[in-house]
């Protein structure tokens, strides 16, 4: 077992839910084991500032009571910072300096893959550390505290959205964070019984798209008494063009980490619903037949895009974030007393904790298009044409690993 007095907590890369919930949980199981814990500012960038600051946030019972697990965000806030890249050779030196200066023993890190890559770095140089997964994308090989949160809020705007949709019977597009996956999309999308979700894991066939969402929304329209419908496609950010290119904002610098700002998949997937709403005969029928059309004025219907941007990482956490971050800061503190540095919380599951190198765990895992294929059986519209659900059965017997 390590000899550890006092833990640095840190948080790093993209806010989200259940990091509040994570600090909680390794200040007062840090405490309940004689341990001081204390809150690093400013992510990455206050990891090797360190050195110049007068003091530290100690987390103590009077200040852990202050943070409140139920919101979204950190209250050790956050930098998109990569150690590796600070120009600056003694930067290392620098970030253990800064640890000598508050007597810091190990470093527990809460973030994503970017975040992950860090701490492989930092525990090469020496300075133990050890990871909670933290990424509403989802794409770690793990369960990320943020991802449930993100989804919860994806699915109520989604769902909220659709009375405007029908009050003027648009076609919405709503754009959403993922990054370079679709769990967000996929799941915030079923959770809203979007019509259509769009990710990057199905290259997207827009006639297809147009077809279901003409098929959907004419019907709907037609069904009503007041003729009255919307049609509603989640588009995750990382979407590629028909060319297999990715929608960038050209505007934006690269950051750290070598991204570039994902920007435009809502405003692409709406000008292509346009164009084939524009060159369709039928359009203009339909419009004269259920009483819209109005001459050089409103002779298609109206598609709209939304983009909620930071507002599905915001606000409040899940439930299951809360319980996860919980559950999550505390054995992370269990795994750095025994000495497993390098490694990332997995799961906690009765009296064990799994755990796996952090090498393994920010590998990125992308949607499982088998299950896909179950929602489109009942009736989703992925961009393909549908695949028939291929299923096998399973009984299980005695264990079963929970995820809560």
């Amino acid at each position: 077992m390590l000899d550890i007095k006092r833990i640095g907590v840190i948080t790093s890369g993209g806010d989200c839910g259940g990091l509040n919930a994570v600090i909680k949980g390794i200040a007062r199981e840090a405490y309940y084991s004689g341990i001081e814990s204390v809150a690093i500012p400013h992510g990455y960038a206050g990891l090797y500032n360190l050195v110049k600051l007068d003091e530290v946030v100690l987390l103590n019972a009077e200040r852990v009571s202050r943070i409140e697990a139920s919101l979204a965000g950190s209250e050790a806030g956050h930098s998109r910072v990569r150690i590796s890249k600070i120009e600056d050779p003694n930067k290392y030196d620098r970030i253990k300096d800064g640890l000598k200066k508050f007597k810091i023993d190990a470093l527990i890190i809460s973030g994503g893959d970017d975040t992950g890559s860090v701490v492989i770095d930092l525990i090469s140089q020496g300075i133990p550390c050890v990871h909670v997964p933290k990424t509403m994308d989802l794409d770690l090989q793990s369960y990320s505290v943020g991802g449930d949160s993100a989804i919860n809020r994806i699915a109520v705007f989604t769902r909220d959205l659709k009375t405007t949709g029908m009050s003027h019977n648009r076609i919405l597009v709503i754009e959403v964070f993922g990054r370079y996956v679709g769990h967000t999309a996929f799941r915030g999308g079923i959770g809203a019984e979007a019509d259509c979700i769009l990710i990057p894991e199905i290259p997207v066939d827009f006639d297809i798209v147009y077809e279901h969402m003409k098929t959907t929304f004419f019907a709907r329209i037609e069904r009503s008494d007041v003729r009255a419908g919307t049609y509603i496609t989640v588009v995750a950010e990382g979407i590629k063009t028909a060319n297999g290119e990715l929608l960038y904002d050209e505007t934006s610098p690269v950051d750290a980490f070598g991204h570039r700002k994902l920007a435009g998949a809502g405003r692409y997937v709406r000008q292509q619903l346009e164009r084939r709403l524009r060159s369709d005969p039928e359009v203009k029928d339909f419009m004269q037949r259920t009483g819209m059309f109005a001459q050089g004025v409103y002779e298609i219907p109206e598609v709209r895009e939304i983009v909620p941007s930071h507002l599905v990482r915001s606000g409040h956490s899940s439930a299951f974030d809360v319980n996860f971050g919980y559950k999550a800061g505390a054995a992370a503190v269990f795994l750095l007393k025994e000495g497993k540095i390098g490694n990332t919380v997995v799961n906690i599951d009765g009296h064990t904790i799994y755990y796996q190198p952090t090498a393994e765990v920010i590998k990125r895992r992308e949607v499982d298009l088998t299950e896909v294929s179950i929602f489109e059986s009942l009736g989703t519209c992925f961009g393909r044409k549908p695949q028939k659900f291929e299923y096998d059965l399973a009984e299980i017997k005695g264990h079963i690993e929970r995820h809560l």
